[in-house]
């Protein structure tokens, strides 16, 4: 079956043939074959130069896990954690905190302005907290967040970070180094199919973890430090998916980073260019917009383009959520969509529809 559509959404993202190919090879036993564990290992490793140091996990489950598993690895019960948000994903940290028993104390900004590191450091004053959440790039808005001044408040303060990067990490520079957890996921900027959360977690992120048991299982973290050094996973891992990752990751380093960064700026920079044109507003506006995903302002319509464009022009966009549902139509140049012929195609599509 072909299917000629453009998805242009903040993720899941078009997936190379070579991805899709490699997927489709023999399926191994994850959990008896030794070549499997050495196939891991060069994965992992290839992550983490992509991560830039710090031990590497991979999960078998969508990003979402990933925020959860972290929460549920780091935080015991009775634990204050400052969970700082200017948006839906950083708001919903505080979920997974108060599921596993933790006190989440919500440190917002309005979704249109920057990280408040003012109200940060008023919050860690008493120094009652061993955790802190917060997101690199809010996808329902497109906002970038600048996180470098919360991560020293942080680090002045002896906190662990735990930081959702799942729409920017392999698409825009992320200070990994001086983050303690940082999550991102298969099917954003890697443009490998969902399925997979990949982790790299710090020493004084482990020694957190192994301090206490964690009530749940799939979302524990312990058993995945030593589980591919000891060949065996905790339980029987996603092959296939592991497979169309290694490849996305080799098509990334063999492009080259900065090229890749570089080539987001770029398709990022068309599409605002676009858009300006048509005389549409970005949310909350370019200069704190990502390299990734663009958020246009379109009070009330947001619905009806978005069936629209799938209807007459077979391109797939996605919306605002929660109460910018109807108000945001969302582009998404990230991973291999990050490319001017398909930025044009987009807004050639939706100019005609405008």
């Amino acid at each position: 079956m072909t299917d000629d559509r453009l998805r242009m959404t903040p993720g899941p993202t078009a997936v190379p043939a070579a991805v899709r190919e490699r997927m489709s090879e023999p399926t191994p036993n994850p959990d008896i074959e030794p070549a499997f564990f050495d196939f891991y290992r060069d994965l992992t490793d290839n992550l983490e130069a992509l991560y830039g140091g710090d031990e590497i996990v991979i999960l078998g489950g969508e990003g979402i896990l990933g925020l959860e598993a972290a929460v549920a690895s780091l935080v015991e019960p009775g634990d204050r954690v400052l969970c700082i948000a200017n948006g839906r994903y950083g708001e919903g940290f505080a979920d997974f905190v108060d599921m596993y028993g933790g006190d989440a104390v919500i440190c917002d900004a309005p979704w249109r302005e920057p990280l408040d590191r003012a109200a940060v450091e008023a919050a860690l004053a008493d120094g009652s907290f061993d955790v802190a959440t917060m997101v690199h790039c809010e996808t329902p808005t497109g906002v970038l967040n600048d996180i470098e001044p919360v991560l020293d408040v942080l680090a002045e303060h002896d906190v662990i970070s735990i930081v959702d990067a799942v729409s920017s990490l392999g698409g825009v520079p992320v200070p990994t180094d001086r983050i303690d957890v940082c999550l991102g996921a298969s099917q954003k900027c890697f443009s490998a199919p969902p399925g997979l959360t990949v982790c790299s977690i710090s020493d004084r992120a482990w020694r957190k973890i192994e301090s206490f048991e964690t009530d749940g299982f799939y979302t524990d973290l312990e058993p995945w430090r030593d589980a591919a050094a000891e060949e065996w996973f905790p339980y029987t891992h996603l092959s296939s998916n592991l497979y169309g990752l290694d490849t996305a990751i080799d098509l990334l380093l063999e492009e080259g980073l900065e090229n890749v960064f570089e080539r987001h700026e770029t398709a990022a920079a068309r599409c605002r260019e676009r858009a300006d044109r048509l005389g549409l507003s970005i949310y909350p506006d370019a200069a704190r917009s990502s390299p990734t995903v663009t958020a246009l302002e379109v009070p009330g319509r947001a619905a009806t383009l978005q069936r629209t464009l799938a209807e007459e022009h077979d391109l797939v966009l996605a919306t605002g959520l929660g109460d910018l549902e109807d108000d945001v139509l969302r582009i998404g140049h990230m991973g291999h969509n990050a490319r001017r012929d398909r930025v044009d195609w987009t807004m050639d599509a939706l100019e005609a529809v405008l």
